[in-house]
């Protein structure tokens, strides 16, 4: 997911947005994010840092998409059931969170979003927001196959999700097993479901 619209002129190159990428969850990963500059990202992906701030408007964007957007290209998850997608997806949050380059991240990026409004709204509007409406696909699913009514609020659902993972596995530190995601996947699915 690009965080900034498309640029006029000649289009821009996949390869340099990955090695942009990568480079970044690299750097965060071996340096904290503190110590993380778009000039050292610049020279690790073999790119100007004009290339970096045609996509990005600052680090707290580019470290943000580079560790926190993983499965954000994954299909929505169909296992057949509401319990079995969300287990998946929760996995799927879990895998990101525990990543070396996610946990150097998670400090600076809130402290970043605590002092600037316009970057908060920046992220819900550029990746959060999309995020979500891709997911709503799967509990779609659910209304169809009568497991969860038409009104659930998806996305105080998708809240409680995220927040749980962050909770776990950011703030408390845990390094949880497999069994969190289908523990949490259970619980949510349970309060949701058509009784």
């Amino acid at each position: 997911m690009n965080s900034s619209p498309p640029s006029r002129g000649r289009p821009r190159d996949p390869r340099s947005h990955e090695a942009i990428i990568g480079a970044t969850a690299e750097l965060v990963a071996e340096v904290g994010y503190a110590a993380t500059s778009i000039g050292a990202v610049a020279t690790r992906a073999g790119v100007g840092k004009d290339t970096i701030y045609r996509r990005w408007p600052g680090k707290p964007e580019l470290v943000f998409e580079a560790v926190f957007t993983t499965t954000d290209d994954a299909p929505p998850p169909d296992t057949g059931t509401l319990t079995g997608d969300l287990t998946v997806l929760l996995q799927g949050l879990v895998d990101e969170f525990r990543a070396p380059a996610a946990a150097a991240a998670l400090p600076g990026l809130l402290a970043d979003f605590a002092a600037d409004p316009e970057l908060r709204a920046r992220i819900r509007g550029d990746f959060l927001g999309p995020s979500k409406e891709r997911l709503l696909v799967v509990f779609e699913r659910a209304v169809l196959r009568g497991e969860i009514a038409a009104g659930t609020p998806v996305d105080l659902v998708l809240d409680t999700l995220a927040g749980a993972v962050f909770f776990h596995v950011g703030l408390v530190g845990e390094s949880p097993g497999p069994q969190l995601a289908a523990l949490l996947a259970g619980v949510v699915a349970r309060g949701i479901e058509v009784r």
